[in-house]
């Protein structure tokens, strides 16, 4: 029985990755950097989960600044604080919009007691700004555990953010679904046993999704795949979900679902 669905955050719930370039680019200026994460250098930096994480190898990977260990610590710390608060601002802004259909599930789990839950690499706070954006003062009390970066020691692709989000609901991996929309967030879903749905975004599209129990362009195709602009209710796409678990609980061990684009 479906009991809760986990949801990824950046990619999932939003399309936040260019909010997140665009306050980091904004945070280098603040700082007197001359730094610039055009589109395509950021699709290559997503590859490693986590902003700080992003800073540190970035760093890295041009050089060095020349500093001590414990400058660059500093600086990658005062320049993810900076940039957090840029991205709250502009989330405040109204600068974002749910994916389609989002919204909707989230109302037809709540309509349905299906537990909703949150797995991220992103930090707290970014997070909550985008929750209050989206959904209003109080959008974070929809989901009853929020794990975030800040939770756990390894990132995804390690399987630990779910880990901990199941224990927070108490529940088994085989009683949820994830929803993902990358390579890195299906590995960790999968790791932690998770019947995991993925719909890519403008950054994870073309990775590999295998193992993904559906790969769809967006949740309304989830209940009609050949359905136009409109978007499903609520009761109809919690009915694709809670039919899309039974099926993968039920798939042969080691088969793999196609992809729907």
């Amino acid at each position: 029985m479906l009991q809760a669905i986990i949801f990824d955050v950046d990619g999932t719930l939003a399309e936040t990755e260019e909010v997140h370039r665009a306050a980091f680019n904004r945070a280098f200026a603040d700082a007197g950097l001359d730094w610039h994460w055009s589109e395509a250098l950021y699709g290559d930096l997503l590859k490693v989960t986590g902003g700080k994480e992003r800073l540190a190898f970035y760093i890295d990977m041009t050089g060095g600044l020349g500093m001590s260990v414990i400058g660059v610590e500093r600086l990658i710390a005062d320049l993810h604080r900076c940039k957090t608060a840029i991205y709250a601002q502009m989330m405040s802004d109204g600068q974002i919009k749910l994916r389609p259909g989002v919204a909707e599930l989230i109302e037809g789990a709540l309509t349905d007691d299906i537990r909703l839950a949150i797995a991220t690499t992103t930090s707290r706070p970014n997070v909550d700004a985008l929750l209050r954006s989206t959904l209003g003062a109080d959008g974070a009390g929809a989901f009853e555990v929020i794990a975030a970066g800040e939770s756990v020691p390894r990132k995804k692709p390690a399987p630990d953010v779910f880990v901990a989000t199941l224990a927070g609901l108490g529940l088994p991996p085989e009683n949820c679904l994830a929803i993902e929309d990358s390579e890195n967030g299906l590995r960790s879903a999968i790791g932690a046993g998770l019947a995991t749905l993925v719909t890519p975004s403008h950054y994870s599209r073309g990775e590999n999704f295998a193992g993904a129990a559906r790969v769809v362009e967006a949740l309304p195709a989830l209940a009609e795949p050949n359905r136009s602009a409109a978007t499903p209710s609520p009761a109809q796409l919690i009915d694709a979900i809670r039919a899309l678990h039974r099926s993968f609980l039920g798939r042969p061990a080691g088969h793999a679902f196609a992809a729907a684009f």
